[in-house]
């Protein structure tokens, strides 16, 4: 028989991110000591008071259909939080609860983008961007940044990658994977250059949002106005050691989040019941209860940091959010390393795993050739083991 799969799957790329994972994991079944810095993943279990939460949740009998865009209390605490930690006001039809945050961005594409319609992309930009864009038939645009600029797009490239076919600009805040912050400068500066182009729609992702370093988290749409044309998409996996969960949320302009429900509704419906009663219980807590994680992934950040300061050819920028590192390794491409060519970061990420027995990402998959991602997502101890078999392979 021959091939009936779509055009569309057939021309759909691998989540590089899962690629890596599933590589991993091929390797350990064969017997080998796979150290994966690969996943955006906390190593952390999930809070006791969260999955306490669950657990009252299914001796309540939460076992039925819930609404499309999420339970109303579920909502009341979206709200409550959105105006506690970002100094924005949302109501019930501007929320949407979908399975994570991915579920919210393919939504968000779907219902916003015509064949041919432009997104521009700060790159480095997360691993499904491109793809979620394609799927709705857009036109991923990239925006090239650098180390140099701590991976930001500045106002001058925004206005140069703007065409009368942009639709929509995305970006995230702390970056995946560079774990850049725009300030509410910078953001503002851009804001600055999109007041002329009032029909672009601006896709803000803060998953990353409590992962800060720095303080001072800000959001587009604290801008007036801003506020009617950003979708402002979050979630709990990261934050709160809650992947598995798979909850996430927008506040948005109210017609793009009732389109969010129509096309949620034809497709996967409400989200799980016990997961959203869990994460009602999570966002009414104060962040501090979770303040213990991002003080691990801090000290993990400096101890990551200084340990690849000790290999030649990594070129790295401090990430002030997040718990990734992204680093330059062009300095190793066109070298041969033990009878391998290396080409590009694919190469080099390759290699790695091969030869060291660590997992990392190309930076190809985020739309920057010149360097790799590593989680510290990760003990202390596995850091210190994946960076030493790392120097050990190069050197």
């Amino acid at each position: 028989m021959n091939n009936q799969l779509s055009d569309r799957i057939n021309s759909l790329a691998t989540s590089a991110t899962l690629a890596m994972a599933a590589k991993a994991r091929e390797l350990r079944t064969e017997g080998k000591d796979i150290i994966g810095l690969s996943l955006g993943e906390p190593d952390f279990n999930t809070p006791d008071f969260i999955k306490d939460a669950a657990i009252q949740a299914v001796n309540d009998n939460y076992n039925s259909y819930t609404p499309v865009d999420g339970y109303v209390e579920l909502k009341d605490a979206i709200i409550t939080k959105f105006k506690r930690d970002n100094g924005l006001d949302y109501e019930y039809p501007q929320i949407v609860v979908s399975t994570g945050a991915k579920q919210a961005l393919y939504n968000v594409a779907q219902v916003c983008l015509n064949p041919g319609d432009e997104v521009i992309l700060p790159c480095p930009y997360w691993v499904s961007y491109s793809d979620i864009v394609k799927l709705a038939e857009g036109v991923p645009v990239e925006v090239a940044t650098s180390i140099d600029t701590d991976f930001k797009m500045t106002p001058e490239q925004l206005e140069a990658a703007i065409t009368p076919k942009t639709k929509m600009l995305w970006y995230s805040s702390p970056c995946n994977p560079s774990g850049s912050i725009y300030s509410k400068e910078e953001l503002r500066a851009l804001a600055d250059v999109l007041k002329k182009y009032p029909n672009i729609v601006v896709v803000s992702d803060e998953i990353y949002e409590h992962i800060n370093y720095v303080g001072g988290h800000a959001s587009m749409a604290q801008f007036e106005d801003m506020y009617d044309r950003t979708v402002t998409v979050n979630g709990v996996a990261k934050a709160f050691a809650m992947t598995g969960w798979r909850i996430g949320y927008i506040g948005a302009p109210a017609y793009i989040a009732r389109a969010c429900n129509k096309i949620q509704g034809q497709v996967t419906s409400g989200a799980n019941c016990i997961a959203q009663r869990a994460v009602i219980t999570a966002l009414e807590a104060p962040v501090s209860k979770i303040q213990y994680m991002v003080d691990e992934f801090k000290i993990r950040r400096s101890l990551i940091l200084e340990l690849l300061g000790g290999i030649e050819g990594f070129k790295c920028n401090e990430p002030e959010g997040a718990f990734y590192v992204f680093p330059d390794v062009s300095y190793y491409f066109g070298k041969t390393l033990k009878g391998k060519e290396i080409k590009n970061a694919s190469d080099f990420a390759m290699y790695l795993l091969e030869e060291a027995n660590v997992a990392t990402v190309t930076g190809d998959a985020f739309g920057e050739p010149k360097s790799i991602r590593i989680s510290y997502a990760a003990s202390q101890e596995q850091i210190k083991e994946a960076i030493s078999r790392i120097k050990a392979a190069l050197s």
